[in-house]
């Protein structure tokens, strides 16, 4: 797990860039603490900051070449069946001076070019230079668990695994006003698009080739797509325990591979079941295997430790509680901002952080749960969406209460204004077509509320066929027609996990040198998974059923005698308390009418509602705008 960034210069103003090269690999610092280094090949630059996992010497620094000196390499990530590929390799006569994954990688690019990727399981990014052909090779892993974002202008490529080290080499900054529209919506940007015009994002099981031989040439094209096919679901005809005996088996191969390292490793364990299940087999492999958790103090009905000791206990891991007050929370909160590059609007990333803070005073690898909920349905929103496909009595009569919960008040800060608002919502969403509902319950803001708070210059850039075209994209696995949970999770897995998820995993836990591996990700399980009906992982009664049933009898019978709880991150007691100064400068007047992006009408509109009984969800949108100032004071103003 590293930082890497590079350029391609086209010409000469392009080479003048090539300056910049250091300081846009120190930016990635905190992502390898344990070696830096950049080097120039040609008409490209390399740069690399590395945090030791497999072969900690400094033999399997980077960039690295191999003997010949033609091929460089630059690689964040690890290649799980590296052993495996290695031993292939050495039988075709290919020798090593590592024992690192890093040249295994490379060598078997040298010998098979852009399909070494067919053979790759793990998850990565990385770029490689073949001098003789001035080829530049960068590709990212199938699920889109590590970054990479790009910029191509008439002058080079540059690459980078945070923004922040594409920012270093002087690129223009221009804000891209419908990813602005997006993330209002959002409280994120989807890719491939980012906040800045000309930076994007390479999508998860894509690559990207740049070459000049007479006219600079820059493709992207997709080497893998989940296989999904709803006419040929469970095409080997398992039966519901043939299917968890499946899973069983894939599980725990999946978490075997990840076991690799020569460094201390460990485990997040939250208490919930899919933490449990990856805690519970790994410790089959891992004497006194270390495990970290959270509680909040200040709020016990979110707090989940018990559950995470009766694990840890029946394991006997070497267990870590990390008790958190909303202090703690809050006290980190300005030091998570000034780490995030492109505004990126998830709260839950602040106990992400302090998660990842603390585990790698410890160890230097984390197992984690993350991924599950996605690919086996375990959000509210599925059983939502399960129940809108299937409505009966009650749906009907909480869709046609729809006037009643639009005049209650709403609040995520109390039970009944909670529920009365997941009414609300679902009433919406009843009354939608398939694809606008997956929106209504994906997004904070609709369109309507996003564009007013946009001011008219900014308006004025927006291009809604733009607009219209990506939303289409995003949902285009969605039938209108046909409508089913297996298309719900596609889409949140081309769009929820690489670009909220696993975003807030990798920032959050690169901020700190730590490296989380996640094996509901390994991409074989995630194509088993899609090959399931959906009635193996939901029903009326059951979210994520095949993985609760799967390892009902490894768990503790107390972990299913509870209903699923998640964190919500205090953020409205804190905009009216700590955070209500800084409410006032960031959203100031004057400051607003200065920056000419948000309208002033609406965000004094949304202000209003903030500290009203009445707020709703609307605390997600103002840290949402709290994240983009502060972005904007950093790396715009």
């Amino acid at each position: 797990m590293c930082g890497i960034t590079g350029i391609y210069a086209f010409n000469e103003v392009g080479r003048f860039h090539m300056i910049n090269l250091a300081s846009a690999t120190d930016k990635l610092s905190k992502r390898g603490p344990d070696f830096g280094r950049s080097t120039a090949v040609h008409r490209v630059g390399l740069g690399h900051r590395r945090l030791s996992i497999i072969d900690t010497s400094s033999s399997a620094n980077q960039p690295m070449k191999d003997a010949s000196e033609r091929y460089t390499i630059v690689f964040n990530g690890e290649i799980y069946n590296y052993r495996e590929l290695r031993q292939s390799l050495q039988q075709k006569g290919v020798n090593f001076n590592t024992a690192s994954d890093t040249e295994v990688l490379l060598q078997l690019y040298i010998h098979e070019g852009k399909s070494c990727l067919e053979k790759l399981n793990g998850f990565f990014a990385f770029a490689i230079y073949d001098e003789e052909r001035d080829h530049l090779f960068v590709a990212r892993d199938r699920l889109g668990i590590k970054p990479l974002v790009y910029y191509v202008d008439e002058d080079k490529v540059l690459f980078a695994s945070e923004m922040k080290s594409l920012l270093a080499y002087g690129i223009e900054k221009e804000i891209d006003t419908n990813s602005l529209y997006q993330y209002l919506q959002f409280n994120y940007t989807p890719a491939p698009n980012t906040m800045l015009k000309g930076v994007k994002k390479l999508l998860p099981g894509q690559y990207l080739e740049v070459s000049k031989a007479t006219e600079p040439r820059v493709s992207t094209s997709q080497y893998y797509q989940i296989p999904f096919n709803e006419k040929r679901l469970n095409p080997e005809k398992l039966s519901y325990e043939q299917q968890q005996d499946h899973l069983k088996k894939d599980l725990e191969n999946s978490v075997q591979k990840r076991l690799v390292a020569d460094v201390p490793l460990g485990a997040f364990l939250s208490g919930g079941i899919d933490s449990s299940v990856i805690t519970a087999l790994a410790s089959r492999h891992v004497e006194k295997l270390n495990t970290f958790s959270i509680g909040y103090r200040d709020e016990p009905y979110f707090d989940e430790t018990r559950y995470a000791k009766l694990v840890a206990d029946k394991y006997q891991t070497n267990h870590t509680v990390f008790s958190l007050s909303n202090y703690d929370l809050y006290s980190h909160l300005f030091e998570i901002l000034d780490h995030i590059d492109e505004p990126f609007a998830d709260s839950s990333a602040i106990p992400v952080y302090i998660l990842s803070k603390e585990t790698k005073k410890k160890v230097t690898v984390a197992l984690s749960g993350d991924g599950a909920d996605e690919v086996f349905s375990g959000y509210n929103k599925h059983s939502a969406a399960y129940r809108a496909m299937h409505p009966g009595l009650a749906e009907q009569v909480v869709s046609s209460l729809s006037g009643l919960w639009q005049k209650l008040p709403k609040s995520r800060n109390n039970t009944l204004g909670n529920k009365v608002r997941q009414m609300e919502r679902f009433a919406q969403g009843m009354w939608l077509s398939p694809r606008e509902r997956y929106l209504q319950w994906a997004t904070f803001m609709n369109s309507e509320k996003a564009t007013a708070l946009l001011n008219t210059e900014i308006l004025e850039k927006l291009d809604f066929e733009e607009s219209d075209h990506r939303s289409g994209e995003l949902l285009k696995h969605i039938d209108d027609q046909a409508e089913s949970i297996n298309q719900w999770l596609y889409t949140d897995v081309q769009l929820v996990l690489p670009n909220d998820m696993l975003t807030k995993v990798d920032l959050m836990s690169m901020a700190h040198g730590l490296e989380v591996r996640v094996p509901f990700l390994d991409h074989q399980l995630v194509e088993f998974a899609f090959s399931l009906p959906e009635d193996s992982k939901i029903n009326s009664r059951m979210k994520k059923r095949i993985v609760q049933d799967t390892f009902r009898d490894i768990l503790p019978a107390e972990l299913y005698r509870r209903p699923k709880h998640g964190f919500e991150v205090p953020l409205l007691g804190w905009f009216r308390t700590e955070l209500r100064s800084t409410i006032e400068e960031l959203l100031a007047d004057e400051f607003i009418s200065e920056q000419k992006v948000f309208d002033l009408e609406g965000i004094s509109a949304l202000k209003c509602r903030l500290f009203s009984k009445d707020p709703g969800d609307v605390h997600a949108s103002i840290w949402a705008l709290i994240v983009f100032q502060q972005w904007w004071k950093q790396y715009m103003k």
